[in-house]
């Protein structure tokens, strides 16, 4: 009889933990703001307007965050980060969240005392010159300045690549991607790399005269974006993850910023009730409301409204789906069950 009341107990503690909140989650709560540490100089993830708004996709990810967790997506208070200093801002707890171009890799999840919460965004290195060079591939940077981001991925895969080749370069590194562009627009290096999608962002928003640059086809890794939170308190986990995946579930199951509300009134399909709250409390689990998901996608929309308000075919940028579509259309993303 005592080891099954010590079993029953450990049980009803384990259960009872899951709708408890974490260090993290009481923190931003009592703030009533999430610290979101973003790039804040690249067109369509994360930069402000001229009258100091902000916008982009990681932009956004943090409004929907904020939407779940304080019920307002003007709650968040947006941090600028270097590639350098993202980390440790993070980890230290400078920031709740870090939603940035930055790649996912297993050094950064194992070592640094954060957590990615999943994949925001598909991409890889890349290689910007201007047209005027005659450069059309990779190969043809024999004796090239480059320009990079200090602390970034993406010089290393360029210097890999060259290498290989056994051909030389000099890389020239800066703090922000900023100064990365003025540099290279101001003709201190040959060319500049970055994600091939933040550089199609940039030629297309934040140069004066986009056609005299070129993006090369080539694009030498495979790169998955993603926010992450730092450990220690899976319930903020939890949460980042699954706003991310509900983003992601919406667009698949076709529950929109103008729709959302009336689907959840009117659906019958059991996956899409549970999604929108109206069979089971999944959101009890997360310390959130019931229809969470319903007032996260008025607010924000769904993942492919996020991606067409930032880089859609109404944009300056213009950057197909591809590898950003959902699986259903042919590319990567997909939300877990919601079950």
């Amino acid at each position: 009889m005592k080891r099954f009341l010590l079993a029953a107990t450990l049980l009803l503690t384990a259960f009872g933990s899951v709708a408890q909140a974490g260090p993290i989650l009481d923190r931003v709560r009592a703030n009533n703001t999430i610290r979101c540490g973003v790039g804040g100089s690249l067109a369509g993830f994360s930069l402000p307007d001229s009258r100091g708004e902000w916008h982009g996709i990681d932009v956004d990810y943090c409004r929907a965050v904020a939407t779940v967790v304080l019920g307002d997506p003007r709650r968040v208070t947006f941090v600028p980060v270097t590639l350098q200093t993202r980390f440790t801002a993070l980890s230290s707890g400078e920031i709740d969240v870090l939603a940035r171009d930055t790649v996912w890799t297993m050094s950064r999840d194992v070592n640094l005392g954060i957590v990615f919460v999943g994949t925001s965004f598909y991409t890889g290195t890349g290689i910007m010159v201007r047209r005027a060079s005659g450069v059309t591939r990779m190969d043809q940077l024999n004796g090239a300045t480059i320009c990079a981001s200090q602390g970034g991925s993406n010089l290393p895969e360029v210097a890999d690549f060259l290498r290989a080749r056994n051909l030389p370069f000099t890389p020239l590194t800066f703090d922000r991607f900023a100064v990365v562009l003025e540099a290279f627009l101001a003709g201190r290096c040959d060319a500049v790399t970055a994600g091939a999608a933040d550089l199609a962002a940039a030629v297309a928003v934040q140069v004066t005269n986009p056609r005299d640059f070129l993006v090369l086809p080539e694009v030498l890794s495979r790169d998955p974006y993603g926010p992450a939170v730092a450990r220690g308190d899976m319930e903020w986990f939890s949460i980042a993850r699954w706003t991310l995946f509900a983003l992601i579930e919406a667009e698949e199951r076709g529950v929109t910023k103008a729709n959302a509300r009336q689907m959840a009134a009117t659906a019958t399909d059991p996956a899409l009730k549970r999604l929108l709250g109206t069979e089971d409390n999944l959101g009890g689990m997360l310390t959130l409301q019931r229809d969470w998901v319903v007032r996260l996608i008025e607010a924000v929309g769904n993942y492919g409204e996020i991606y067409d308000r930032h880089f859609g075919p109404n944009t300056q940028i213009n950057l197909g789906r591809g590898q950003n579509n959902i699986v259903s259309r042919g590319g990567l993303h997909y939300g877990m069950p919601f079950r």
